[in-house]
């Protein structure tokens, strides 16, 4: 129930570790404030971070400013929750989790978001004369008197982590409006909002006033924060002849989010466009643009935005791009480790080229950035050419590519290799030109890792042929290939036990020994975690072809992408589908899911 916290439900267990400092009589705990440091050390100590990644951490941390334990998470390195259980088990504290606790309001009024934001608190529920408080650091004693004395409550102290923190200190003090409230301030009738007829006819300085009226900003408002609290990649907002509809699309499938009056297309599109920079008189051609957020302490979300004319009006389409949520520890993608051998292995080497294909939105530059972030250090110069920069990485050259002006991925590798590069990232390969220079850079000494648009990873090598690459040039430059998929993991809350019919698991591609070994078949039953959908979040599925020689000779001798895929199968490669059949054994995602985002063997 909101507002009253129950210990059973949020108890994690404990480890048996040595608690820090001594515990009082009231049990607020006299406990010695564990510095950063010592936070660091502990946690290396544990295993549950290494060396390396503490020292990246710190480096960043100095950088940005920014909590360690918040840093570690941000950058991959160790999650929110292990963190929490960790700083659970020092302190000898219940720990919560804040994504699936609603907190009463009247709660939340108890503690100003000033002093949440300044000690990293958050109140939690209230029990009689006590109030419980989620903290970062519950050895904060002046924080515990500072909230006793502002709102009158004994506190109790739980564990959250500090990312888990500020987003619900977002969630409850920035909360808008709902978007049945901001359309009860519109009082739509017939002769409200009159864009005069013909859309064609209407004059911008009308649509930037009809844009900027509030009830308008409010709504756009509310469809970007509720696509940040959902977890949503993408969204579409799109006119038909007599419908208005918002979609988001979550964990890589779209849900239809709120269908606004058709009244309100134009004000709607024209805010996004002033928000993004664009031209609102401009309504038959496509434009591109960004938004950028600031969403609270540290934390920015950018929307890159693209409008496209169609026959009913023009389609937005917004993709959410959150550094926060950025994952850069390849052991975490969902690589097995066999494939992850393989693809170090190919990222480490002085020259040659990694390739990385999959459909648009499938995590190649995710993948990408993973690799790169493994590669950048002091000694080594890296220079990417993407369209557009996703993220801002640091340390590492990053270039903006724009067609409009003559700056192609071509012009960008050629300029690259005049700046002593040692490892270039090319967006794209895209046509022959892009595609000769980057095998070249890979002939003469450096290491090139870039995207391709194929099924599989076979596939890449005679997409590199049709774009007219010579055989000889592509056995002699081509390192790896990496095809993958994005599928959705079963929802954590609501997983269960499953029977699956076993045909249903032979016609995916199980074989007999596999069914007839212990599967840990599982399914989501749906729950207010995951939006009744049963799942929650992707895992990464991937097919690793190392180039190897007997591969390269039939590269020389003809052989079609057909004969490719038998070799590299043979010489041990896991195709997507196989990948995708041990994560449903291992009960990490469904038959389902794996039948929606691979093709058969």
């Amino acid at each position: 129930m909101a507002g009253e916290l129950s210990k059973e439900r949020f108890w994690l267990p404990l480890y048996s570790a040595k608690v820090i400092g001594s515990v009082r009589p009231d049990g607020l705990g006299e406990r010695a404030s564990m510095s950063q440091n010592r936070l660091g050390e502990l946690l290396v100590r544990e295993k549950l971070i290494s060396l390396q990644q503490l020292r990246k951490a710190q480096d960043e941390q100095k950088r940005s400013g920014q909590n360690l334990g918040y840093t570690l998470a941000r950058l991959g390195f160790i999650s929110d929750g292990e963190i929490t259980s960790f700083l659970s088990s020092q302190y000898r504290l219940p720990a919560i989790n804040l994504d699936e606790y609603e907190i009463d309001v009247e709660v939340v009024k108890l503690v100003t978001k000033e002093v949440c934001e300044k000690h990293r608190i958050i109140p939690v529920s209230r029990s009689g004369s006590s109030l419980i408080v989620a903290m970062s650091d519950p050895t904060n004693l002046n924080a515990i008197d500072d909230i006793k004395f502002l709102s009158g409550y004994n506190v109790e102290p739980v564990v959250a982590s500090e990312t888990a923190i500020q987003a619900a200190i977002e969630r409850y003090y920035n909360a808008g409006p709902s978007y049945e409230e901001v359309m009860a301030d519109f009082n739509l009738g017939e002769e409200d909002i009159d864009f005069g007829g013909d859309e064609e006819e209407v004059n911008a300085l009308e649509l930037e006033r009809q844009s900027a009226d509030a009830p308008v900003v409010r709504l756009v408002n509310v469809l970007l924060l509720n696509a940040i609290r959902k977890g949503a990649s993408d969204i579409h907002v799109e006119a038909y002849e007599k419908k208005l509809r918002v979609r988001y699309r979550v964990d890589g499938v779209l849900q239809e989010e709120m269908t606004p009056p058709l009244k309100l297309k134009a004000a709607i599109v024209s805010r996004l466009k002033i928000m993004s920079q664009l031209d609102i008189a401009e309504r038959r051609l496509p434009q591109d643009g960004r938004i950028k957020l600031k969403l609270g302490k540290g934390r920015e979300m950018d929307f890159r935005v693209s409008v496209l004319p169609t026959m009913w009006g023009e389609k937005v389409v917004l993709r959410l791009l959150d550094k926060g949520n950025l994952q850069l520890d390849m052991a975490k993608l969902g690589f097995d480790p066999e494939p992850l051998a393989d693809f170090k292995w190919a990222i480490t080497q002085p020259w040659g080229m990694v390739l990385v294909t999959g459909p648009t939105g499938s995590g190649k530059t995710t993948t990408l950035y993973s690799a790169l972030s493994d590669l950048n250090k002091s000694d080594v110069n890296i220079s990417t050419a993407e369209d557009p920069v996703e993220y801002n990485l640091h340390g590492i050259n990053q270039v903006q590519m724009h067609d409009e002006i003559g700056l192609n991925f071509a012009m960008g590798l050629r300029s690259f290799l005049r700046q002593d590069p040692d490892i270039i990232m090319v967006g794209e390969i895209r046509d022959f030109e892009t595609a000769e220079i980057s095998v070249k850079a890979a002939l003469t000494g450096h290491l090139v890792l870039s995207t391709l648009h194929t099924n599989d990873a076979p596939a890449t090598i005679s997409r590199l042929l049709n774009m007219g690459v010579e055989p000889f040039l592509i056995t002699a430059s081509v390192n790896l290939v990496l095809a993958q998929r994005l599928a959705r993991k079963i929802c954590v809350d609501c997983k269960r036990p499953f029977e699956t019919d076993p045909k249903v698991l032979l016609d995916l591609g199980v074989s007999e020994e596999q069914l007839a070994s212990k599967a840990n078949i599982m399914k989501g039953i749906g729950c207010t975690t995951c939006n009744n959908t049963g799942y929650k979040g992707r895992v990464a599925l991937y097919e690793v072809m190392r180039f190897q020689d007997d591969l390269k000779e039939r590269v020389l001798q003809g052989a079609s992408g057909a004969e490719l895929k038998a070799a590299a199968i043979k010489l041990g490669m896991a195709t997507l589908r196989a990948s995708g059949i041990k994560k449903v054994l291992e009960g990490i995602t469904t038959p389902e899911e794996i039948l929606r985002v691979t093709m058969a063997d």
